[in-house]
């Protein structure tokens, strides 16, 4: 709109539609409130015009006059009950593209700012990605006013704190830091929110936009950053001292600092006993190290290491591979393979064929290479078992997949020297990693003795007197006796 501010509501309104490109979105609503030729701008379809012609413009309608100072004459006659907002008229578009409504009034340098965007159109229910047997059933949405809201509805407290920011030169997407301030150390809010503050993108339209420009190894195919769709696991990272982003229209909040632990951990365990949350907890851990160290060493196994296995179990390995025309390795790599454009097809195809995918990929495929002599059966169950494990921990399936892979080509090459080899060199480079002052492998690597009372193994929530060690916190003592 350029520098100068316009005061002629004529004018103004060309200015604003040049500053639109004349969308057909964009309107400009003229209004006369007593001797003063006024201007309503906003974007059709974002506000709720039911309360927009309630609160504001019928009351201004029948208003008999409107004199300065005009925040205070509007604040008084308008039934709009939250902060009118006043900016220059040349910051009045990028107000606008927020999705507010601006108000002008002739012969004013002004635009007054009314926030009445439509609330999220989808229902607060139970997340997809976490369903639970026991416990909250609410999730986030894609809008943040109602997940901030979430939060504030479990930790009701002054203390927690909520820094917003613009992200994005186009799309202007407001993303919340949230932390509760005498917990969270303050020097890794100072960080992330540095971190936010600096990134300069064309738009973020996710969670995941803002992780990848505040995350420490750039390269890794690790996660480094928990996520969540419910309230009360966000709440939970609260109370121990980790700082939640939230994006709007988002329905993940990313949590940190960060520890690959967590993923092993779920909400249902909070909500069942000591003994059985730990037992759980055991078989998604070793359904992770079935998944990756699976089909590698079933290659080892059969390439290099047959002597180690009994001999009726040896016969019958040898019995349904004799025939199959690839070796053993190239075997494996094909029926991985498969099997994971069988997934993503089946994560990407409409709901009402999966079925039928359920069937091409498990009879028509499987059984049909298997009797045409193309695959071996028992690659096909160490495959499956492999596939079955990758989901005990769903937030490392990215990782666990590319692991899966090395393992079974290293295998093919070394054996289970080659396996040894690799395990060390992940855990190494695991151990090295640094999470905003939170070692990844905590608190096992290195051990911290308190804070494995809620590790593999979960001690009462009562005993839990101190909150982890691992986490920097401004606050050690959770619970007071």
């Amino acid at each position: 709109m350029g520098n100068n501010a316009c005061v002629n509501i004529e004018e103004l309104t060309k200015r604003l539609n040049i500053s639109f490109s004349q969308s057909d979105d964009f309107k400009c609503r003229p209004l006369r409130v007593g001797d003063k030729n006024c201007l309503f701008a906003y974007l059709d379809g974002n506000i709720d015009k039911v309360l927009f012609e309630q609160d504001v413009v019928r009351p201004l309608k029948n208003a008999e006059s409107l004199s300065s100072p005009y925040l205070e004459n509007l604040q008084n006659t308008v039934a709009y009950s939250d902060e009118i907002k006043v900016v220059p008229i040349e910051n009045a578009p990028g107000e606008i593209a927020l999705c507010d409504i601006a108000f002008f009034i002739e012969n004013d340098d002004n635009a007054y700012i009314f926030s009445l965007r439509k609330p999220s159109a989808r229902a607060i229910g139970e997340p997809p990605t976490s369903s639970v047997m026991k416990g909250p059933r609410e999730g986030f949405v894609e809008e943040i006013k109602t997940n901030t809201s979430m939060i504030r509805r479990r930790i009701k407290s002054p203390d927690l704190v909520m820094k917003s920011f613009q992200v994005g030169r186009y799309s202007a997407t407001t993303v919340a830091v949230m932390y509760v301030r005498g917990i969270a150390d303050e020097n890794v809010v100072k960080t992330i929110c540095e971190k936010i503050s600096k990134i300069d993108v064309d738009g973020v339209v996710d969670s995941a936009y803002v992780l990848s420009f505040i995350q420490t190894r750039k390269n890794s195919f690790f996660l480094q950053a928990g996520t969540s769709e419910k309230p009360d696991v966000v709440s939970a990272k609260l109370l121990e001292g980790r700082i939640a982003i939230v994006v709007d229209g988002s329905p993940i909040v990313v949590t940190l600092p960060y520890l690959v632990f967590e993923d092993v951990q779920d909400g249902y365990d909070y909500y069942s006993g000591d003994w059985r949350a730990s037992m759980i907890r055991v078989f998604r851990f070793l359904g992770a190290m079935l998944t990756i160290f699976l089909p590698g060493a079933y290659i080892a196994l059969q390439t290099y290491h047959f002597q180690l296995l009994p001999l009726k179990f040896l016969m019958t390995l040898m019995s349904a591979t004799t025939n199959i025309p690839f070796p053993p390795a190239i075997e494996m790599l094909l029926v991985m393979t498969l099997f994971e454009i069988l997934n993503q097809a089946s994560i990407r195809m409409p709901r009402y064929f999966g079925i039928s995918l359920s069937v091409v990929g498990a009879i028509v495929l499987g059984d049909t290479a298997v009797k045409a002599g193309l695959i071996s059966s028992p690659s096909v169950l160490v495959v499956a078992l492999s596939a079955i494990g990758i989901f005990c921990v769903p937030d490392q399936v990215g990782a666990m997949s590319i692991l899966r892979f090395l393992y079974l080509c290293i295998s093919a090459v070394m054996g289970f020297v080659g396996i040894i080899i690799l395990t060390l060199v992940i855990i190494a480079y695991l151990a090295s990693l640094d999470n905003f002052g939170t070692p990844y492998l905590a608190p096992y690597a290195p051990r911290i003795s308190p804070d494995l009372q809620d590790g593999l193994m979960k001690a009462d929530s009562s005993s839990m007197e101190l909150r982890p060690y691992s986490i920097p916190t401004a606050n050690r003592r959770r619970i007071r006796k």
